[in-house]
C-alpha cells in the first residue's frame, strides 16, 4: 500500500508542470502563427505536421512523468500489516468515532501496533465486532459495559414555557441563533430534532411533544447526537446508571418553576431520601452520582416535580429463597418495611409495600433474597468472591 498523501503531492506537482508545458506551447504557437517581431510570415501553416510534433512531444512528457510517478511511487511505498486490513473488515465501519479515534481506519491501525488499545472500543460492533478484533490481534476480549444516550430534559413544548415564536429552519442549531433560543429555560431541549437527523442508526425519534426518544437497542453511544445538540441535554452514560435528575436547568427553583413544570428546583429531598449519598445540589441544580448510586429509586416518587427519572420500566418485587437464616438485616435496611419474619425463621416480604429497590437483596449475607433488578448482578458477584476466597486457601 502506498502513502497517498506523498504520492498526491507528486501528482499535483507533475500536473502543474504538465498544464504549464502545454499552455507554453499554445501560446508559442499562437506567436509564430502570426506575422511580426522578426518572425518570417507565412501565408498558411502546416498543420498536420505541428499536430503530430506536439502529440510526440506530449507523449514523451507524460511518459517521462509517469516513469517519475512510478519511481516516487516504490521510492515512497508503506507496508502495511495485513492485520490492520482483517481488523478493519470486523469493524461496524460506522465511523463514528466512539472508539476515540477518528475513525475505523485509525482505530483498526492502533489497536494492531499498539498493545495498550483495547480490543472493545467499536461499541456499535458490539461483543461479536469484540472478539474478532481480539482473536486477530491475540489480545484479551472483555467485555464492555454499552452506553446509551440519555436525554437530560423533560420540559417538551406542554410542559414548558416559550419566549417567542419561532419560524425559521427546523434545526436546534438554527434556532439557537435566534437569541439563544426560543425557550424561556435556556438549558432545556429545543425540540426541532437535531439529534434524530445525525443519529447513524436511526436509534432516536422525536415524540408528539418534541422530545428525543432514544431507542436503547439501536442505540450505541457513539456520541454524535451529544456532539450535536446546541444545548447538551444528551449525556452519553453508562447502561447499568438508569436513575438520573433528567434536568440540567441551574436557574434559581422559582425560575425554573416558571419556565417548566418537570425541572428541578433543587428542593434537596432526593439528598434526604437517599441511603447511599449519590445526590448533591450544586448551582441550583441536583446531581446523582453515578459511582454511588445503587439504582435503588428511593428517591425518584419523592421529587416532587418528577425531575428525576427511573429508565428501569418495572421494577419487579424481591421474594426470601429457603436459604434464609432470619437474621433480619433485610428488615433493617428496607426504607418501606416490606419484610416480615421472626428472629432465626424464614422471612417473607410484603408485595403491596415492595418497591422492588434492590437493597435487601444487595445486604443479605446469605444471597437469600431473589426477584430484585439486581439479583443476577449480586449472585454474580458472591460467586467470583467465593470462587477466589476458594483458590487463595
Amino acid at each position: 500500500m502506498f502513502n497517498d498523501s506523498k504520492i498526491k503531492k507528486i501528482t499535483i506537482i507533475a500536473f502543474s508542470f504538465y498544464c504549464s508545458i502545454v499552455l507554453l506551447l499554445f501560446c508559442s504557437t499562437s506567436v509564430f502563427a502570426g506575422v511580426g517581431g522578426g518572425v518570417e510570415a507565412k501565408e498558411k501553416i502546416d498543420i498536420i505536421p505541428l499536430i503530430k510534433w506536439t502529440l510526440v512531444f506530449l507523449a514523451g512528457v507524460g511518459a517521462f512523468f509517469g516513469v517519475v510517478l512510478a519511481l516516487a511511487a516504490k521510492r515512497f511505498a508503506v507496508r502495511t500489516d495485513p492485520k490492520v486490513e482483517q481488523v478493519r473488515d470486523v469493524l461496524a465501519g460506522a465511523n463514528c468515532g466512539a472508539c476515540g479515534f477518528a475513525g475505523c481506519e485509525q482505530y483498526a491501525e492502533a489497536v494492531v501496533k499498539e498493545p495498550d488499545v483495547a480490543s472493545n472500543l467499536c461499541i456499535p460492533g458490539g461483543a461479536k465486532s469484540a472478539e474478532a478484533v481480539a482473536r486477530i490481534t491475540g489480545k484479551t476480549a472483555s467485555a464492555l459495559e454499552p452506553n446509551f444516550a440519555r436525554i437530560m430534559c423533560q420540559g417538551g413544548w406542554s410542559k414548558s414555557v416559550k419566549k417567542f415564536r419561532y419560524e425559521g429552519v427546523q434545526d436546534c442549531r438554527a434556532a439557537i441563533l435566534a437569541g439563544g433560543g426560543d425557550k424561556s429555560c435556556r438549558y432545556g431541549c429545543l425540540g426541532y430534532g437535531t439529534c434524530s437527523r445525525v443519529c447513524p442508526f436511526g436509534a432516536i425519534t422525536m415524540s408528539e411533544d418534541h422530545l428525543p426518544v432514544v431507542d436503547i437497542v439501536k442505540c450505541t453511544g457513539c456520541r454524535k447526537c451529544e456532539k450535536a445538540c446546541p444545548v447538551k441535554v444528551i449525556e452519553v452514560l453508562p447502561a447499568s446508571k438508569q436513575v438520573l435528575v433528567t434536568c440540567h436547568s441551574k436557574d434559581k427553583g422559582g425560575d425554573t418553576r416558571k419556565n417548566c413544570q418537570v425541572g428541578c428546583i433543587a428542593c434537596g429531598i432526593c439528598v434526604k431520601v437517599c441511603p447511599f449519598d449519590a445526590p448533591s445540589v450544586e448551582n441550583n441544580l441536583s446531581r446523582i452520582d453515578i459511582n454511588k448510586c445503587k439504582v435503588c429509586g428511593l428517591c425518584v416518587p419523592k421529587c416532587p416535580t418528577k425531575a428525576i427519572t427511573d429508565f428501569i420500566p418495572h421494577r419487579s418485587k424481591a421474594f426470601v429463597l429457603d436459604k434464609c437464616i432470619g437474621c433480619q438485616i433485610c428488615a433493617k435496611v428496607c426504607p418501606v418495611n416490606a419484610p416480615l419474619g421472626e428472629l432465626k425463621k424464614k422471612h417473607s416480604i410484603d408485595k403491596d409495600k415492595c418497591i422492588g429497590c434492590g437493597i435487601c437483596t444487595a445486604r443479605c449475607p446469605v444471597q437469600a433474597i431473589d426477584g430484585t433488578f439486581n439479583a443476577s448482578e449480586v449472585f454474580a458477584a458472591s460467586a467470583e468472591k467465593k470462587k477466589k476466597k476458594a483458590e487463595a486457601a
